[in-house]
């Protein structure tokens, strides 16, 4: 009761200037990014869906009636025991008219044999085997050249979709014929493995599903994720396909922004992607994935910042953004944490408590978000995570942060990603050579 009672009168005793020194990053930067942001789900988007459902309907009758041929490549290595579930996902789709290629990167366990035999059954259209492991994005590149579709869907091979996945991704290209390629929501296949899946769950549904539909919204988005995104094949071919990563998703999307084409989110398009269960996997996940921001905006798409005849707002916001929340703004929480140390060290305790309190409460808005956006497409495992989001503050504003942090600075400094065993060590030499 003692640290309840001091905690009160500790509240009580804020002056407003006070409240601002003692937790100026949540309510002058974190509150308007993240909470207010939202306020556009409410505002913009949803009215939009809403008087958009005939032309919906028209894109949908125009896409069964036309019927384009949809290539659905899926590059990997070592992943043979997700395929079944990724083909059966595909035989299930409402959209039927596509092909399946799957391309094996040079795995060493049984993922040829599976593929195979799927393939002799007619589950798999196209199986190409890379003897010799290449990276993800030639894994890629060699399923574009041997795809005929009109339209290219991008799947992350330990990933399956919901039954309308594909028609639904569809539409916005069928809408708006300046639209080059979108993004499908991803969520957690694995979500009841154990805490860290759900902690993951959670961070999926904010950051992606409503995160990137704020963005799409705005016309910002600046990711199509590896996982789930379809591409016009005409964009892709006149982009040369994908580059090499880490990060290779985020820098395909800067490629088609770059060309003039729109991109948009599409959150009722659902796949479900494995994610990592052990917190030493996860972290060296998100090392990777980090140190892609430093990688291609700082650098490889540092062009999009600089006044050009090519130009483009939109371009020049959504990458700035991206440079000022993320990365610059990264580093304001240590600069926060040095100012309580050695300023307030005497009211510490309870000012992380009201941190806590408040970053709990901002992740339940953000949540709510989620589920008013989603609710038709939420079931029994995504409404049990509301039991969870007080643990997101210690996951997304401690764990996650350290690692982003150390990535940043690996990066910044010692441009570690060209050495990064992800990909073969003959195509980090090329990538460092044509600084790509």
């Amino acid at each position: 009761m003692w640290l309840l009672d001091g905690l009160i009168e500790f509240v009580q005793s804020l002056t407003t200037w006070q409240v601002l020194a003692y937790f100026w990053p949540f309510f002058m930067i974190d509150v308007v990014r993240y909470v207010l942001s939202d306020i556009i789900i409410f505002l913009v988007h949803m009215p939009r869906h809403y008087f958009s459902r005939e032309r919906r309907e028209q894109a949908r009758r125009v896409l069964f009636t036309e019927q384009p041929l949809v290539s659905v490549i899926v590059p990997g290595k070592n992943e043979g025991k997700h395929i079944p579930a990724l083909a059966e996902s595909l035989r299930s789709q409402s959209y039927k008219h596509y092909e399946l290629i799957i391309v094996d990167d040079g795995s060493d366990d049984d993922t040829a044999d599976i593929c195979r035999r799927l393939e002799s059954e007619g589950r798999i259209t196209r199986f190409i085997r890379n003897e010799v492991r290449g990276g993800k994005a030639s894994a890629a590149n060699t399923a574009l050249r041997y795809s005929r579709g009109e339209y290219i869907i991008h799947l992350d091979a330990d990933s399956y979709l919901d039954d309308d996945a594909i028609e639904t991704i569809l539409l916005p290209f069928i809408m708006d014929p300046a639209v080059g390629a979108v993004g499908g929501d991803v969520r957690v296949a694995n979500i009841d493995a154990n805490i860290i899946t759900r902690l993951q769950a959670i961070e999926y549904l904010k950051s992606i599903s409503v995160g990137r539909t704020i963005a799409s919204t705005l016309g910002l988005l600046r990711i199509i994720a590896g996982a789930h995104g379809a591409f016009r094949r005409d964009v892709l071919e006149r982009i040369y396909g994908w580059d090499v990563g880490p990060g290779l998703d985020g820098d395909l999307t800067l490629k088609v922004r770059k060309m003039g084409f729109k991109v948009a989110h599409q959150p009722y398009a659902v796949c479900y992607t494995h994610v990592p269960d052990r917190v030493r996997t996860l972290a060296k996940q998100r090392y990777r994935w980090d140190r892609s921001l430093v990688r291609f905006r700082t650098r490889k798409h540092i062009d999009i910042l600089r006044p050009s005849k090519n130009f483009r707002l939109s371009n020049f916001l959504s990458s700035a953004e991206n440079i000022f929340f993320n990365l610059l703004l990264d580093f304001k929480w240590w600069i926060y944490l040095v100012q309580m140390l050695f300023f307030s060290a005497e009211w510490l305790g309870y000012i992380f408590l009201i941190n806590l309190f408040l970053y709990m409460s901002a992740n339940y808005i953000q949540f709510i978000t989620a589920t008013l956006l989603l609710h038709h497409k939420f079931g029994r495992r995504e409404y049990a995570l509301y039991l969870y989001i007080p643990l997101m503050p210690f996951y997304y504003g401690i764990y996650l942060r350290t690692v982003r942090t150390y990535a940043y600075l690996m990066e910044g400094l010692h441009k570690v990603s060209y050495w990064d065993r992800w990909n073969p060590w003959k195509v980090s030499r090329i990538a460092r050579k044509e600084r790509l």
